[in-house]
């Protein structure tokens, strides 16, 4: 037992004083029936995560900030999910964290012989094999851990699974989330995955800025390029906005880690997204000011936002051999700055 565990236990009659993971079961709504966990890490840290969602994070909050931008939808349960076309829109929550994946990643389109919805069925597949532990571990930290398994397949066809993983620890201000994805089919099978991290008022408002290494950006498309100069910068909410899409190409770190950080002066808060490119070579910014749809989004991907189709055609198309694993990683981080 190390010293801290030890000043600890004898001043608390349980950890859950100042840290836990809570199950429960949502019971109105489309979300009724929906398994959630919620994490609490007594530093400030209080977040979401939907089991039954792909493992997705909804709700995060800091010192009682909220962190995510929250669809009109709130939360829908899987069985809610309509595949064709854009219908992925009626039961997107947003949230800290959606997954976009694994076969398909951007419009619909059809490759491969199937038919490819809104960035595919990963945020609507319930997870199997979940677990969560609150513990001490042999590094002497109290961890929160939670973990999933994810099968994206078809009898005569794919055959992927995901293992995520979402860490925090006692006091600490970030999540870690790495993500195991093994092709356990018997045949080539395309792998598109990006983390669709969705951040909002007040976290995001108007003189909130991104700040990250020198880069180069590429606008996805005209209307994002009439907005270049500015992608950096948010904005106050407008109407009839037209989403803007920038592509990043951020360097790693002596850790093969890159690093953009998101950064409100007003509310003395700095959030940080980090990702190791070595497997997610992309950084995705979405820039949505509308009115109520008032977002900005952060998302490490292994592909662009085009559709499975379409970034085939470029010749960038991940594909995994059978038995191949690829493990991921990803980092939110929230601080208070000073002036």
């Amino acid at each position: 037992m190390n010293l801290e565990q030890n000043y600890l236990r004898e001043r608390t009659g349980s950890m859950r004083q100042l840290a836990y993971i809570r199950r429960a079961v949502l019971e109105d709504g489309k979300g009724r029936n929906m398994r959630v966990m919620e994490i609490s890490n007594g530093s400030g840290l209080d977040f979401t995560v939907y089991p039954d969602r792909g493992m997705d994070i909804g709700e995060a909050k800091f010192k009682g900030v909220p962190l995510a931008w929250m669809t009109p939808n709130g939360p829908v349960a899987p069985e809610f999910y309509e595949a064709e076309g854009l219908n992925w829109l009626r039961s997107w929550s947003g949230g800290l964290l959606t997954g976009c994946g694994l076969m398909n990643v951007g419009g619909p389109n059809r490759s491969g012989g199937e038919e490819h919805g809104l960035h595919g069925r990963l945020s609507h597949t319930p997870a199997g094999q979940v677990n969560s532990s609150a513990r001490w571990n042999n590094d002497g930290i109290f961890e929160l851990k939670i973990d999933g398994d994810i099968r994206v397949s078809r009898v005569f066809g794919k055959n992927l699974l995901m293992t995520r993983t979402i860490r925090t620890a006692l006091g600490d201000n970030s999540i870690e989330i790495e993500d195991r994805v093994c092709n356990e089919g018997f045949r080539v099978t395309p792998f598109m995955l990006l983390y669709h991290m969705n951040f909002g008022f007040p976290l995001v408002d108007e003189n909130t800025y991104l700040e990250c290494v020198d880069h180069k950006v590429t606008p996805q498309n005209a209307i994002a390029a009439g907005g270049f100069r500015e992608w950096r910068h948010a904005e106050p909410p407008q109407g009839d906005f037209a989403e803007q899409v920038f592509y990043h190409d951020i360097p790693a770190d002596e850790n093969g880690m890159a690093h953009i950080s998101m950064i409100n002066p007003d509310s003395k808060l700095k959030l940080t997204v980090s990702y190791r490119t070595a497997e997610l070579p992309f950084l995705v910014q979405w820039k949505q000011m509308g009115r109520g749809e008032y977002v900005m989004g952060l998302e490490p991907a292994n592909c662009y936002p085009e559709g499975q189709e379409n970034f085939e055609k470029r010749g960038l198309l991940k594909l995994l051999a059978p038995g191949e694993v690829v493990t991921t990683k990803v980092k939110v981080a929230i601080e208070e700055i000073t002036d």
